[in-house]
């Protein structure tokens, strides 16, 4: 059957094993076992990246509201924000969700428009409190974020070495 041979010449292009979902015979999901090859801190990697997923999302959707007129102030309808905030605010309300998405997808250009997010709202909040205002939070949340990211990569990394040898 055609339907057949796509799900197993898809199977082998992943490098995951995979196995069938008891419920649904057509449905393929990762395994996840020890036996399988894939460790433990990669499935944690994955959550994490999932997490910062959900916050992008947040965050995006958090810019969208503003810029739509729904939050509560008197310089928060897009037509009487600043030209300052006006800027900020599109492109953190166009590259969150894209950074979401990429995080959630687990694509290597995710983590990257993260950064970009991040490097923005660092710079908006801790270079330019007069015009931003200050949010610590953010701040903290965001280097934490890389500080664990690291954390994760360079493990990642030390263990492809051991590996190697």
């Amino acid at each position: 059957m055609y339907h057949e041979h796509v799900v197993r010449s898809n199977m082998r292009a992943y490098s995951k094993p995979f196995i069938r979902s008891p419920r649904n015979p057509d449905l393929i999901r990762p395994l996840y076992s020890a036996a399988s090859g894939i460790s433990s801190s990669d499935v944690f990697f994955e959550m994490f990246l999932r997490s910062v997923a959900a916050l992008c999302a947040g965050l995006g959707l958090l810019y969208w509201v503003r810029l739509v007129g729904f939050y509560d102030g008197l310089t928060w309808r897009f037509d009487l924000m600043p030209v300052h905030w006006q800027i900020a605010a599109v492109c953190l309300a166009v590259l969150y969700p894209f950074a979401a998405s990429g995080l959630w997808m687990l694509a290597s250009w995710g983590p990257v428009i993260w950064f970009v997010c991040a490097v923005a709202e660092t710079v908006m909040y801790a270079g330019f409190p007069q015009m931003f205002g200050s949010r610590d939070l953010v701040l903290i949340v965001h280097a934490l974020t890389a500080i664990i990211y690291i954390g994760f990569r360079l493990q990642r990394a030390v263990r492809r070495r051991r590996e190697e040898k």
